[in-house]
């Protein structure tokens, strides 16, 4: 009885460990199933991200390719300025001069100076005795000759009582008619002496009115060259120097361009090397030649005198010299070399092309182009001293700041060549 119950014990054992093992295996099946189809799942949604990657890529595959390639090209600043109106300057450097020198020498026969009443620097009037000349000999001369008048007087009245009586003893037959004509020319010669003798003596006073050295006209006294004691004549070398009026000029050097353009009567402003103070001026000459060496010409600007003005003195003049429509560029952009002044302008296809141009005054705002372009072109700002013509570049427009500004003066010189100045952008 035992053995059965053993028996039957150990096969329900056994059935139940059949049905343990069929739903083991049942859950495994079912976990591979998961499985398979969450790696589905993963696999269609790494496909869609795919294809939408792909298509979002085509999509903008060939703008990528235009800024990569933009990307390897220089970037250059580039501007555009127009044209305006320029009030130009020329600038010049010259030599004070007195405007009208007048040398002073001894007029008359001379002799030893005595005084000399004034100094250089002073202003003297016309007619003002400058040298006071020892006179003491003519003075005498001229004594002498004023009692040659009272005998020659003293003659001629005593023939003048000789006709007459004659003339009264005429009628009663004691005097013959030729007697008569002898006394009349006796008289007559004795007038006309007393004449010679007054002459005589007014030249001899105007001789002495001539000894003293008189300025010829007013103005500023410039140089005196005599001292007291010093003796004088007429052949002597000038003895003072005095500016009319005291007016002043500036003898300007400018170039024979320059001067080529520049009209009579515009203004000027003249500075004195080392000193800071400004005079109004106004050219009132221009020289008819032009220096075969230094190939310049004479701008004479008069000026009214003033103490900062003194001949000899170096000074630099600013003169107006119009107006003109023209472009204004930055001096960066203006480059030069043997073959002259020219610029870069980016052409078609963005590619640098050189362009010569005829340069004008220099502002303190830019170099004024006068031939070449027109101001609507793409100009290279800076860095064209780096580029070569053809080149391929990315022009970048510049920013108002640094576009060239209009003035609203134009102080300006002629340059002789614009130094080329290059800033890479790229």
């Amino acid at each position: 009885m035992n053995y059965e119950t053993s028996i039957t014990d150990n096969a329900d054992a056994q059935q139940a460990g059949s049905i343990s093992a069929s739903a083991a295996m049942h859950d495994d099946a079912q976990q591979g199933r998961n499985k398979s189809l969450i790696i589905i799942g993963a696999l269609v949604v790494l496909a869609v991200l795919a294809v939408l990657a792909y298509l979002a890529y085509s999509s903008s595959q060939a703008p990528a390719t235009d800024d990569e390639g933009d990307g390897q090209l220089p970037a250059i600043t580039v501007v555009s300025p127009g044209q305006e109106t320029i009030q130009g300057e020329i600038t010049a450097t010259g030599t004070i001069a007195a405007r009208r020198e007048v040398p002073v020498g001894a007029v008359g026969e001379g002799g030893r100076v005595i005084s000399v009443p004034v100094d250089a620097g002073d202003w003297v009037r016309q007619g003002q005795v400058l040298v006071v000349i020892d006179r003491s000999v003519q003075q005498q001369q001229a004594v002498g000759l004023s009692a040659q008048i009272e005998v020659a007087q003293a003659d001629a009245n005593l023939a003048q009582a000789n006709l007459a009586r004659a003339l009264k003893l005429v009628d009663r037959g004691f005097i013959s008619k030729a007697d008569v004509d002898r006394l009349t020319a006796t008289r007559d010669a004795a007038n006309a002496r007393v004449k010679v003798a007054r002459a005589q003596l007014n030249e001899t006073r105007a001789r002495n009115a001539r000894l003293n050295i008189v300025a010829p006209t007013s103005g500023l006294l410039l140089e005196r060259s005599v001292e007291p004691g010093q003796t004088v004549s007429s052949g002597s070398p000038p003895l003072f120097l005095i500016a009319k009026d005291g007016g002043m000029e500036l003898l300007a050097m400018v170039s024979e361009e320059q001067i080529a353009t520049l009209p009579r009567g515009v203004s000027a402003q003249i500075t004195p090397t080392g000193s800071g103070k400004t005079y109004d001026g106004q050219v009132w000459q221009i020289s008819p030649v032009i220096d075969p060496q230094s190939r310049q010409g004479i701008a004479r600007i008069a000026l009214p005198y003033a103490e900062g003005l003194r001949p000899g003195g170096f000074a630099t003049a600013v003169i107006k010299s119009g107006t003109a429509v023209a472009t204004l560029l930055p001096e960066s952009a203006v480059l030069a070399d043997d073959a002259g002044s020219f610029v870069y302008v980016i052409g078609a296809e963005n590619k640098a092309i050189r362009r010569s141009v005829t340069t004008g005054p220099v502002t303190p705002n830019g170099v004024t182009i006068m031939e070449g372009i027109n101001g609507t072109e793409k100009i290279v700002l800076r860095a064209g001293g780096f580029l070569t013509e053809g080149e391929t570049v990315k022009p970048v427009f510049a920013p108002e700041s640094e576009a060239p500004e209009a003035p609203e003066t134009a102080p300006a010189t002629e340059p002789d060549a614009p130094a080329p100045t290059a800033e890479s952008e790229g």
